[in-house]
Formats: structure tokens, sequence, C-alpha cells
């Protein structure tokens, strides 16, 4: 006779005669639940629902390991959709390789939470652990892989307001929480509907356990109102889209390319000069009054792939750009070092003036634009020596720009600091940190998607934009190559954003700020508080399961014991 294993007990969901298969099913239906929940689809409440479905899942499992495959099986459902853009020009190889390592994290929380269903309380630290593990993915190894956070996918929901709080770790926290809690009224509503009053004083326990288990039921019963609630009233508390110290009138130029994919390198001098041709555009439109004059203008990641340090035509051209809209612009360019290695750069521009302050990158994508373990990963794929040979900068990740007070005129107004996350970047927690705690009162994300073809990544990318830009309390403004280029209000509001492969220019009149929120202040010690929280209720579990089966064993033994 199979012996109940702690913590699961026999108010699990019934899975048919084939449980395994069954859960397996429901295992992979609970990850493809949460990647519906992401951009550019607005199914933003499938994650929680997608949660709930994976708690039920690993609850049932009978053994610590089943734990493990129910989530890794849901990690495969979630992130092999979600990631096929990493190998558009690549293969299949690295795309299925990449989503495969993500899935071993969700087969760790699997294994995590079959631990801690045998703790009171178990909804919130299992909604911890999926916070931990997040953190987790996102730290290691290689610097850590955060796309695909919970986080991510609720621009458009009701959780997106509790950035301003605790950032992303804390939305994604409130989603796991959200599906936990669910789940545990799921679990007693189906344990009153199968254990039957004659099952005798076991099937219901009376007096301290049955009290204890009411109030647990209250509590995820009111967490799932509390959510709502709170994400409600903190969106009221955000900021609205004018509101600052000052204002100052901002212009995204996305050039477009004349064709996607890797070979970017081949068509730079056509990219820049796509650049070039809208932003005189722009200078003409402000010179006929029918644009208003930019105070600066941001151009997107890899805008000049010809290195404008050491090329003087590239120079002169966006020399003349600047001088011609009478702004500075921040020029992603790409900088070659004495040692012929590259760094990807924001540089502003100041017209005649030349180059000013610049953000070199600081989180380089491993596999792109560097390879780690070049010759061990060349034996895998044909593509392995494309990949770049890019070093990360340091800095604080902000830039400062002189409005021209006149076109040309060489004198300049109030400074503007900018906080950069070129790219990849913004996917990082500390991307921003490190630029808001440097004073940053606007933000932005030059991008280039053309890399990565007609995929879901420029919508995914756009979605983490307005969770920094709730996050910080700060505009944010996306410029991208080949599109989506965006303006984005500190509430998380999409103002503007231009079509894919289309070239563009928006131009918007954008608060600066200066006051911080609980989340730039106290971001990364919520975090770390979740990861401890988390590692101490394992450990209480692992405990307690051997006490369990001590007791087990000894009950055994005294059972086989002969009588008289």
């Amino acid at each position: 006779m199979r012996r109940e294993i702690p913590g699961v007990g026999r108010a699990t969901v019934a899975f048919g005669r084939y449980p395994v298969l069954s859960r397996s099913v429901a295992a992979v239906a609970s990850g493809l639940l949460i990647f519906g929940s992401f951009p550019p689809r607005p199914f933003w409440f499938l994650a929680p629902v997608g949660i709930v479905v994976l708690t039920l899942t690993v609850r049932g499992a009978a053994r610590l390991r089943g734990g493990f495959g129910y989530g890794f099986l849901a990690g495969l459902g979630f992130f092999v959709p979600l990631l096929p853009w990493t190998g558009i020009y690549v293969g299949p190889v690295p795309w299925l390789a990449l989503s495969t390592v993500c899935s071993l994290y969700i087969g760790l929380f699997g294994l995590s939470a079959r631990l801690l269903f045998s703790l009171p309380g178990w909804p919130v630290w299992v909604a911890s652990t999926w916070t931990a593990t997040e953190w987790l993915r996102s730290s290691f190894p290689f610097g850590g892989f955060p796309w695909g956070r919970l986080a991510f996918g609720q621009a458009d929901g009701w959780y997106l307001s509790l950035a301003v709080v605790g950032g992303a770790p804390l939305i994604g926290f409130a989603v796991a929480l959200t599906g936990t809690a669910a789940a545990a009224l799921l679990v007693y509503v189906w344990t009153r509907i199968t254990v039957a009053p004659t099952d005798g004083p076991s099937a219901v326990a009376p007096g301290r356990a049955d009290t204890a288990t009411r109030l647990g039921i209250v509590a995820a019963a009111a967490t799932l109102v509390v959510i709502p609630v709170t994400g409600a009233i903190l969106r009221t508390a955000l900021p609205g889209p004018a509101e600052g110290d000052r204002t100052i009138t901002v212009a995204a130029v996305q050039g477009s390319v004349p064709r996607l994919g890797l070979d970017f390198n081949a068509q730079r001098r056509a990219v820049l000069d796509n650049h070039v041709r809208r932003t005189e555009e722009l200078a003409r439109a402000v010179a006929e009054g029918k644009a208003p004059k930019p105070d600066v203008v941001i151009w997107p990641e890899n805008s000049s792939d010809i290195d404008p340090l050491r090329n003087a035509d590239a120079a002169a051209e966006i020399t003349e750009a600047s001088e011609q809209v009478g702004a500075p612009i921040l020029v992603g360019a790409v900088l070659v070092n004495g040692d012929r290695t590259t760094t990807n750069s924001v540089i502003v521009w100041n017209g005649a003036a030349g180059p000013g302050e610049r953000h070199d990158k600081k989180i380089i994508q491993p596999f792109g634009e560097y390879l780690p373990m070049r010759g061990f990963f060349r034996l895998f794929s044909e593509y392995a020596d494309r990949a770049g040979y890019f070093v990360p900068g340091n800095g604080d990740g902000t830039v400062h720009a002189d409005p021209f007070e006149r076109p040309a005129s060489g004198s300049y107004g109030d400074g503007i600091d900018i906080g950069v996350a070129t790219c990849y970047e913004v996917a990082f927690d500390r991307a921003f940190r490190d630029s808001m705690h440097a004073g940053a009162q606007l933000l932005t994300v030059p991008t280039n998607n053309a890399t990565f073809g007609d995929s879901e990544m420029t919508y995914q990318q756009l979605a983490m934009s307005r969770v920094r830009a709730v996050e910080h309390g700060r505009a944010l403004v996306v410029a991208a190559t080949s599109g989506v280029s965006a303006i984005i209000t500190a509430d998380g509001t999409v103002q503007q954003q231009t079509p894919k492969f289309v070239p563009a220019a928006l131009i918007a009149e954008l608060p600066l700020r200066s006051s911080t929120t609980l989340a730039t202040r106290f971001g990364p010690q919520q975090e770390l508080l979740s990861v401890i929280l988390s590692a101490a209720a394992v450990v209480v579990a692992v405990i307690r399961r051997r006490k369990a089966r001590g007791k087990y064993v000894n009950d055994q033994a005294a059972m086989d014991q002969p009588v008289g």
C-alpha cells in the first residue's frame, strides 16, 4: 500500500486513470497559459491561471522528483514558444538549448514547491520561491537571463502599479501569490466535496487544526481581493503624464534598415544614412513650424556601426544632422578599441562640438555580443564565430546632454541627465538602478531589433520598458532601428509608438523628475528578503519531512513487533 506523502493528502485534484500523463499535460498547459499572458497578446490574466494549474499539478506529485519534472515540463511549455526569436537566424539549437536551461529553473521551483506544501501558509512560501528562482535565473550563469519574468507580461494588467513599490520582483510575487492562493481555495473546496462526513474524525481534523485551516482559507480569499485593490489604489498614486520638475521636448528617430538579419554590419552605412536622413526631415519640419524643436534627439542602438570616433565621414554626417535639428543627438555606435575588441556605446553628439559623454553597455549579451567558452561552443554551431567580441563598459549608466538654446548657436541651456539601458540591459533590475542613483531625470532604451527579425521580441522588450518606467517614476523613450519605438509615461502608458519597419520620428514633451520611488530606493533589499525567506522555508520543510519520515519508520517498526 502506497504511503501518503506529508503535505499532499487526499485534497489533490484527481487526474484520472493515468495520473502521470495527465499531470504532464497539465504542466505543459500551465506553461502555455503563462506564455499566453505575454505581449503582443493582452491576456495578462492568464499568468495567475497558469500558476494555479502548475501549483495543483506539482502538489499532486507523489515524489520530489515528480515536482521537478512537472516544473520542467511547465518551463518548456513557457519558454519554447516565448524565445524562438533567439534562433531566427542561427537555427533551432541555441533556441532550444536556452529554453531547456531556463526550464530547469522552473523545475527547481517545482521541486521546492513540492517540499513547501507541508508548511502552514504554503501559498506565501511557494509564491516567494517563484520570486527566488526568477532571481537565480536572472543571475546565473553568464550573468543570468531575466527574459520571461512574470512581471514582464503584466504591463496591461492590474499588477503593473505594484512596480512603484517593489519593481519587477514584487509584481512577479503578486502574480504567483494570486495563483497559489487560488490553488489553496480550490484544494479546500475539493476536500469538502470529496471527503464524506462519515469518514470519521480524521477526515477533517477538529479543534486547533481545523481552526488553522479555516484561517488559512480566509487569508487566501483575502489575498485574492487585496492584491487587485492594492494595485488599483497604487494606480491612482502614480505620477501624471505631465507631472515633473520641468518639461523638455524629446525626439526618437527610427531610421529603419535595408533588410533584417545578422549581417547589419554589411549595411551599416545605409543604416547611418537612414537615421541622418530621417533626422534632417525632422529638422525641416521644425523649420517649417510643423513640429516643435527638440531639446534632445535619441537614435537607436547600432544607428552608427561605423565608429564615428575613428571615421571622419560618419562624424561629419552626425554633426550635420545635430546642427540641422538644433539639438544634441544620443547616437548608438559601435566603437573599436585599441585591442580590436568593440564597445556598444551611446554617445551624446553636440553638433559642431562633437562627442560628449557616453554610456558603454555594461550588461552585454552572451552568445550574441560575446561568446563565453568560444572553443567549446564552436563544436555545436557553425554560427559560434559570428558572435561578437564586445567588452562591457563601466560607469553609472547616465549621460548628460545640454540642449542648444538656439540651433547651432553653441550656447546651452539647462542640462538633462538621461539614464540609458541599451537593449538587453533593460531586462535587468540593476541597469536603471545605477542610473537612478546617479540622478537620471529621464530614461531611454536604445535598441536594435533588426537582428531578431519580425518576431515578438520587440513587444516583449516594450513591456519591460513600461515596467521600468513605473518602477522608477520616469518618462521613458524607446528608440529602435526598425521598431517598435515608443514614448512611455511614468504610469506605464504608451503615449506614442511607431509601426515596425517604417522610418519614423516621435516627438513629445516629457517631464523631468528628481523624486525617487520606493522600488528605486529599496528594490534590491526586497528581493533579497524574498530569497532569504524562501531558502529558510525550504530548510524548515526539509527538517519537517525528515522528522515525518523518521516517525513513519518508527511506527512501522512498532507495528512489526510480535504481540504478547
